[in-house]
C-alpha cells in the first residue's frame, strides 16, 4: 500500500513539477574581509533551519577543525570547543557536506560553541537549500533546538578558504542578511503556507506551537495594520488516470481536484487526506469570511482554538467540533458552510482552485514546497519556525525608521542608541537626540519635538527652527534670569540663529554679556545726566530740579516744562476760538448776501424798482 502511494506521489511530483516546479534559493551575502586573496563577496544559500539574524550582520573567523571535518559525531568525544576567548571574535566553523544531515553538523557545531557553520558543498553545482530531514530520519529531540544560523557555500570558496587557513593566514567573514528581504515601505506583506494536520510528526508539532505562540504579535500588527497576513495550504490534484483509484477517493475532494497525503499513511484507519482537505478549506473560508468582516486576525483564534479542542487524538478532528469553534467566535456559520460548498460535488471550489494557483511562484518568489514555510515580502523565509525567529524576518521587511515598537525591543534587536548615543547629536539637558533607534541599527537624524523641526547633519549638529522653536530649549539659544529679569537670545519670529538681547553682547548661545552703557559712554551723556549701570539696562539721572528724557537723552526742567505745556493750551485754545469767530463772520456774510440777491429777483417780477427808469407812453395814429 505504501509503495502504490509513493507511486502515486512520483506520478503527481511529475505531472505537477514539470509544469511548473520552480525553486528559489533564498540567499544572504557572505563578504570576506581578509585576508586579501579572498577579499570579495559571496553568495551562499540560507539553510532552512536554525535562526538567520535577518535584518542584521555577524562577523566571525574561519576555523575549518582537524578532525570530524564533516561535523557528523560530537566534538565533545574528540575533546574540541570553539567557544571564543573573552574579547575574540565569533568563530564560524567551516565542515564539509556529506555523510550526515545538515542539521546534525549544525547541532554538533553549536553544542562545540560555533556561532555559526559554513557548509562547503563537495561538487560544482548551483546552490542548494539545506532542509531538514524527512521525519522518518529525523531526531526531533534537537532539530528545533537548533539556534544557530547556517550556510552553504560554493566548493571554489570552500577549497578557497581552506587553503588560506592552511597558509597559517586568518580568513574573517562578516554575514549579511539585511538585504535578504525586501523592505520597500511601512507595511509588511506575509503569507503562512500551512496544514490542519496534527499528526505528521515533529513539523505539525512545530507548526502548532508556533501558531500559538505568534498569534498575539500576529494580530497586533494586523490590527494595527503594520502587516497584511494571508494563509495559505498547499493541495495538489490527482492524475486522471488514478481518480477512481482507492488512494485518489481516500485523499481527494471534488472529484480528484484537491488532495492531501493520509495524515497517518495508513489507508484502513484513522483520518484520510480528504478529511485533511477539508479542514484545510474550511481554515481558509473562515479567513476569507473573517477578512470581508474586516476582522482577518480572527484566523488566529480558530486556527489555534482547533488545534486544542479538535484534535485527531481525541477523534474530535471532524466538522461537529470546527462548528463549535466558528460560533464561539462570533463567525457566521452559513457563510463558512457556503465557502466549503460540497466536497463530493464534480466541480471546481473555488478557494481551493486559488490556492492551488498561488502555490506557483510568481517574480522573486519561487514555488511553494517546503511546507510549513512563510513568505514575507515575496520571498520564502528560511529558519526555524520560532516567534522570535519570524518575528526578526517580519521587522527586517519594514522600511527604516517605519518599523512598530514591538520590532525595537530588546528581545528582537539591539538599541544602538544607548551606547554612546550612536554617535549622533543630542542635547542632553533638553533630553534631545539624533539618534534613532531602528531594526537595522541606527539613523543620526535631526528630530521633531512638540512640532518644533531641528535642523542639521544630524551627527555633529541639530537646532531647532520655525516660530514655536523657542518653545523647545529656548531654542539652543542663551538665557539667563538675575535679579529677578529674564533675558534671553532666541527670537520667536526669526526662523533659526541666536542674537544676544538688546544691552548685551556675545554670541547669543553660549553666552551674552552685559554692556556696560556708562563706561561705553552709549548712554546718560548729557551734561547733567548721573549714569549707573545695571545687568542688562541702566539707570539715568539728573542733577537738581530736572528730569531725563531717555528718548533724546537730555534733561529738562521741570517747571519749565509745565509752563511751556499749559501756555501751549491756551494758544491751541485761542486759535480755536479765533477760527471759530472768523468762520462765523463769513458765514453771516455771504448767507446776507445771498438772501439779499433771492429777494430782490422776486420783488422785480411784481414793482418796478426805484434804480429802474420809467418807459414812456407811445403815441399812436396822427395828433
Amino acid at each position: 500500500m505504501r509503495e502504490k502511494l509513493g507511486f502515486l506521489l512520483c506520478v503527481w511530483f511529475l505531472l505537477y513539477g514539470s509544469c511548473m516546479g520552480r525553486f528559489v534559493v533564498e540567499k544572504n551575502s557572505l563578504k570576506v574581509t581578509s585576508p586579501d586573496s579572498l577579499k570579495d563577496v559571496y553568495e551562499c544559500a540560507i539553510g532552512n533551519f536554525g535562526v538567520p539574524q535577518y535584518g542584521g550582520t555577524l562577523v566571525g573567523a574561519v576555523i575549518y577543525p582537524k578532525v570530524d571535518q564533516k561535523a557528523c559525531k560530537s566534538f565533545s568525544d574528540v575533546d574540541v570547543s570553539f567557544k571564543p576567548r573573552p574579547g575574540g571574535l565569533p568563530i564560524f566553523l567551516l565542515v564539509d557536506r556529506g555523510d550526515c544531515f545538515f542539521t546534525l553538523k549544525a547541532w554538533n557545531a553549536q553544542n562545540a560553541g560555533a556561532a555559526a557553520i559554513l557548509v562547503a558543498d563537495d561538487r560544482v553545482e548551483p546552490l542548494i537549500t539545506m532542509d531538514t530531514p524527512e521525519e522518518d530520519d529525523a531526531r526531533a529531540d534537537y532539530l528545533q533546538n537548533i539556534t544557530i544560523p547556517s550556510a552553504l557555500i560554493s566548493k571554489a570558496l570552500g577549497d578557497n578558504i581552506k587553503k588560506a587557513l592552511s597558509s597559517g593566514e586568518m580568513v574573517n567573514i562578516n554575514l549579511d542578511w539585511r538585504e535578504s528581504l525586501p523592505h520597500p515601505d511601512e507595511r509588511v506583506e506575509y503569507e503562512f503556507w500551512t496544514n490542519s494536520n496534527d499528526e505528521c510528526g515533529p513539523k505539525c508539532e512545530s507548526q502548532i506551537e508556533f501558531v500559538k505562540n505568534f498569534k498575539g504579535v500576529a494580530q497586533i500588527l494586523e490590527q494595527k495594520g503594520y502587516t497584511q497576513f494571508t494563509p495559505h495550504y498547499i493541495t495538489w490534484y490527482c492524475p486522471e488516470a488514478f481518480i477512481l483509484s482507492k488512494q485518489c477517493k481516500s485523499q481527494c475532494i471534488n472529484h480528484g481536484r484537491y488532495c492531501a497525503p493520509d495524515p497517518d499513511q495508513d489507508f484502513s484507519k484513522g483520518y484520510e487526506g480528504k478529511d485533511v482537505v477539508v479542514q484545510n478549506l474550511r481554515q481558509a473560508c473562515v479567513y476569507k469570511v473573517a477578512n470581508e468582516g474586516k476582522k482577518p486576525w480572527l484566523w488566529w483564534d480558530y486556527v489555534t482554538d482547533f488545534a486544542i479542542r479538535c484534535p485527531m487524538k481525541e477523534k474530535k478532528y471532524n466538522k461537529e467540533c470546527a462548528d463549535q469553534v466558528i460560533q464561539s467566535l462570533g463567525i457566521d456559520l452559513k457563510e463558512i458552510d457556503k465557502c466549503i460548498g460540497d466536497p463530493d460535488a464534480d466541480v471546481n471550489n473555488p478557494v481551493l482552485k486559488d490556492e492551488q494557483e498561488a502555490q506557483i511562484g510568481k517574480g522573486s518568489r519561487g514555488d511553494v514546497t517546503i511546507l510549513p514555510t512563510l513568505v514575507i515580502n515575496n520571498r520564502q523565509y528560511r529558519g526555524k519556525l520560532d516567534k522570535g525567529a519570524v518575528l526578526k524576518a517580519i521587522c527586517s521587511g519594514f522600511e527604516e525608521t517605519t518599523e512598530p515598537a514591538v520590532c525595537l525591543t530588546q528581545d528582537v534587536e539591539t538599541n544602538e542608541c544607548l551606547v554612546n548615543n550612536g554617535g549622533c547629536w543630542q542635547d542632553k539637558a533638553a533630553n534631545i537626540t539624533a539618534c534613532k533607534d531602528t531594526f537595522r541599527g541606527r539613523l543620526c537624524e535631526c528630530p521633531v519635538v512638540q512640532g518644533v523641526k531641528f535642523v542639521g547633519d544630524g551627527y555633529t549638529h541639530c537646532e531647532a527652527s520655525g516660530s514655536l522653536r523657542c518653545e523647545i530649549n529656548n531654542g539652543g539659544c542663551w538665557k539667563k534670569t538675575q535679579d529677578g529679569k529674564t533675558y534671553s537670545a532666541c527670537v520667536d519670529d526669526h526662523t533659526k540663529g541666536c542674537k544676544c538681547p538688546p544691552g548685551f553682547k556675545g554670541d547669543g548661545v553660549k553666552s551674552c554679556e552685559d554692556v556696560d552703557e556708562c563706561k561705553e559712554k552709549s548712554a546718560c551723556q548729557c551734561p547733567e545726566c548721573k549714569c549707573k549701570n545695571t545687568w542688562g539696562s541702566y539707570e539715568c539721572s539728573c542733577s537738581g530740579n530736572l528730569l531725563y528724557m531717555r528718548e533724546h537723552d537730555t534733561c529738562i526742567g521741570k517747571d519749565t516744562k509745565t509752563e511751556f505745556s499749559w501756555g501751549f493750551v491756551w494758544v491751541i485754545i485761542l486759535g480755536l476760538a479765533a477760527a471759530g469767530l472768523g468762520g462765523y463772520a463769513v458765514y453771516k456774510y455771504r448767507i446776507r448776501r445771498y438772501m439779499d440777491s433771492e429777494i430782490r429777483a422776486i420783488m422785480a417780477q411784481y414793482m418796478p424798482l426805484d434804480n429802474q427808469g420809467e418807459v414812456p407812453n407811445m403815441a399812436h395814429g396822427n395828433v
